[in-house]
Parts: C-alpha cells; structure tokens; sequence
C-alpha cells in the first residue's frame, strides 16, 4: 500500500501531520505519522499541504463539435496540472449541446480515451426539452443548466420563466438540480456612443440589475416548484440578501462564485485587453470584497473556475472590442493558486480553501460521498502543493489548448507538486514530458456514483 507522509495534512478542518494511507483506488485510513508502517511504501513530501483533489463543477470542454476551443484530453490534462481531480461539464458549447439523452452518449463516447481526471457532466435546459430531463438523469446527468440570456450560440437558447415552470417539476421528480446563467435582459443599455475598446462601456451593458432581477426570479421559482436552484458564477454582490433570506427561509438554493471575480477587478482591467471579457463581468473593487465576505459567512457556497476557451482570434485581440469579442475565462489549471493568492492575504486557512475548492463543489454535485474529502472510504484523490510558492504565470505554463488568460503576468502564491487520482500519480511538477502518464480518469455517471 502506498502512503503520503506530510507536517500539513488538511482534514476534519483542521491541519496537522498525518499519513494518507491508499488501498488500491481508496483511502483506507488518515493517521498519526508515527504509527504502523509495515507494508507500506511512504512517500513523505516534508512540509508540503496534502488536500483534497480539487472539485470543480463548472467548466466549459466544448467537445465534441467545438473541440478546437478546447477537448477533453486538453482540458484534463491542464485540470490535473492545478491540483483538479473532478470537474464537471457544462452543456455547451459543444455540438451537439447536451439537451438530450442521445446527445450525453454522443459526448461520453468522444470522451472515453482522454480523461485525464474524472468528469461528471450536466445536461441542459432549453425550451421544448422538458420531456428529455428524465432520460438525461437516466444517462447520468448530474442536473441540468439552463441560460435566462441569450447563451451566445444559437443551438442553446435561452429560457423564459414559463419554460423553467414547466422543465422544474421535472427536475425535481428526477431528483436533480436547476442551475442558472442568472442574467435577465432588462433593456438596452445605450453604449453606442462609447469607445469600444473601453472596459467600463462594457460594464455598464451589464448592470448588476440584470443580475438580481433573474436570482429574483428564481427564488420565486425555487419557493413554487420546490426545485432545487443552484446560482452559477454570481457576479453581483447586491444580491446577497436576497440569497440569505432565501436560505434563512430554508430554500433549497446554493450559489457559488468564480476566482477570477474574488481575484480581479474592473479598475485594473486595462481597455482593449479582451483576455478579461466574460459574462456576467468582472465588477468593482467594492462588489469584489463583499463576495469574499459572502464566501467567508458561508452564504456563497463554493468556488469555481468556469473555464471557458475559444480559439483566440475569437477575443478579437487586434480590435480589443469588449463588445464584440466572446467572453470567457480561461483558467482550468489556476483555480488553487489565484483564489489562495488573495485568501492569504486575508487570513483564511487551508481547510476553508479546501471546502471552498473540494467539499463544498463535490457535495453540490452529488459526487460528496467519496470526492472532496480525506477520509476513509473516499476515492484517495489528492493534491500535493506549495502553498508559499511565488511564481507567475507563463503561457509555458498553461496546459489547456489556448494560453489565453488574463492572469498571464500575474504573480500568485501556491504551486502544484503532485496529483493523485484514486491512487494514482496523473501529474507531477518534475515530469519533463508532455502530455504526462496515460489518461485515467473515468466519467461519473449519476449522483453520488463517484
């Protein structure tokens, strides 16, 4: 059996020595570093943080269809490159968008050779798919998304409130979750005598009312149906009360937030730099520092990536058109340092990091039964990881298929070491050779079937 020894282990809340023992593809005890060692091969890594794998349940592959924007064996190679074990799929932009059951086995079987790192998937709502829902949880879809704006592609349309009337019950009855790209279009927003190369222009298209008139809805939807509602990427601070009262009320509603709203802000968002464009935007200092003290209250549930490529010449680099250019944000392999870079700094700790990253996005997944935590029983996924590293980013660096990104240049703190899927070694910062060991991550299919 295999051991990881460290002065830093990060379970139960706490951090402390320890040793993870692994059976096989298990962990099958966390101990005293001074216990027992007959029959085991210890690995000990000094005073690294061994963690959970990182958990992140929104990320964009756009495979297949749209697989020079970014694949499976890409993007799971780059997710095993900063720590991620688990991710889970988001319905578009691939062709076909996972609305169906066949278009779920369609992606399963592109696939199925090239998971670098277990991959759970959503399905989707669109209107007229309602009747779909309960042969994509069939299939094992883990919930479904559903867009109240315009998605951005034609073959993902957006929902009104009388299309979530109708695809919630079924939801529900399928025991899976609604999640929503919270954004209504409440009216135009005159821009057009702006320059629009202008970042501010583009900010002021995208008020945070759009965002909190559509989590209004759906809080209203959430209390009729009984539904479970989930808000992706929440971007709008003023929101927040109305997702507390909604909890204090009891609710079934969770929210989570992306790193690069916790770590970026519009101030320093230089016109023209188009590597920043996402939607909903990347708001204000003062916006940005009230999610982080959502985040520490534990009313914003967890954090996530949502890596979102496209080929470059689609960020419109030469005209820096924010309007114009698509929107997205790369950053798969850069979850666990961006978002520890600014969490130091305010003095959280490493096992809020490791809920915020792991636990907290394997539970809303229905994957909390053995992903997320160093315990007994759970799939021994780990990271292994520098937490007091400095480095900054390179394009050299980044192993998903574009090194687009606007945290080229930055400096953060946290390195990746190693990474170990269900026991086995899928990344290590000494490996010379691209792309790394063999793919060995496997679909998950059905909630808790991780």
């Amino acid at each position: 059996m295999r051991a990881i020894q460290s002065t830093r282990v990060v379970r139960d809340g706490v951090v402390g020595p320890g040793r993870v023992v692994i059976d096989g593809e298990t962990i099958k005890a966390v101990t005293a570093p001074d216990g027992d060692t007959a029959g085991l091969q210890i690995e000990d890594v000094g005073d690294a943080v061994v963690m959970p794998g990182i958990v992140d349940p929104h990320v964009h592959v756009n495979e297949p269809g749209r697989t020079e924007w970014e694949g499976f064996a890409t993007a799971t190679r780059a997710a095993a490159a900063g720590g991620v074990t688990t991710f889970v799929d988001m319905p578009l932009n691939c062709i076909p968008v996972t609305t169906t059951a066949e278009a779920l086995r369609i992606k399963l079987e592109a696939c199925a050779s090239s998971l670098h790192v277990d991959v759970g998937f959503w399905g989707g709502v669109v209107p007229g798919n309602a009747h779909e829902i309960a042969g994509l949880a069939r299939g094992g879809a883990l919930g479904c998304k559903a867009f109240m704006v315009d998605s951005g592609i034609p073959e993902f349309e957006w929902s009104r409130k009388a299309d979530l009337l109708v695809a919630m019950p079924h939801l529900r009855d399928a025991g899976l979750p609604l999640l929503a790209h919270a954004e209504l279009d409440l009216g135009a927003v005159d821009v057009s005598g702006d320059d629009p190369r202008s970042y501010a222009s583009y900010l002021r298209s995208r008020p945070r009312a759009w965002e909190d008139a559509a989590i209004a809805l759906l809080l209203e939807l959430c209390e009729e149906t009984g539904c479970p509602v989930h808000v992706v990427h929440l971007s709008s601070a003023d929101a927040l009360d109305a997702l507390r009262d909604a909890k204090h009320r009891g609710l079934p509603m969770t929210v989570e937030t992306c790193a690069h709203y916790l770590c970026l802000r519009a101030e320093d968002v230089p016109d023209g730099e188009t590597c920043f464009k996402c939607a909903p935007p990347i708001r204000e200092d003062e916006n940005r520092l009230r999610l982080w003290s959502a985040l520490e209250e534990g009313l914003i549930d967890f954090v996530v990536t949502d890596h979102s490529p496209c080929t470059p010449h689609l960020k419109l680099p030469e005209r820096g058109d924010f309007h114009a250019a698509w929107g997205g944000i790369a950053s798969l392999q850069l979850g666990l340092p961006s978002v520890w870079s600014q969490a130091r700094a305010r003095g959280a700790t490493l096992p809020d990091l490791s809920r915020w990253l792991s636990a907290g996005g394997a539970s809303f997944a229905g994957l909390g039964r053995r992903k997320g935590q160093l315990a007994p029983g759970f799939d021994a996924d780990i990271v292994v990881w520098d937490p007091d590293a400095a480095w900054t980013v390179r394009t050299d660096d980044l192993r998903f298929r574009h090194p687009v990104s606007p945290y080229v240049g930055e400096g953060l703190f946290g390195r990746v070491l190693q990474t170990i899927l269900r026991g086995t070694t899928i990344f290590s910062d000494s490996e010379t050779a691209d792309p790394g060991p063999a793919p060995a991550g496997r679909p998950l299919l059905g909630r808790d079937s991780a």
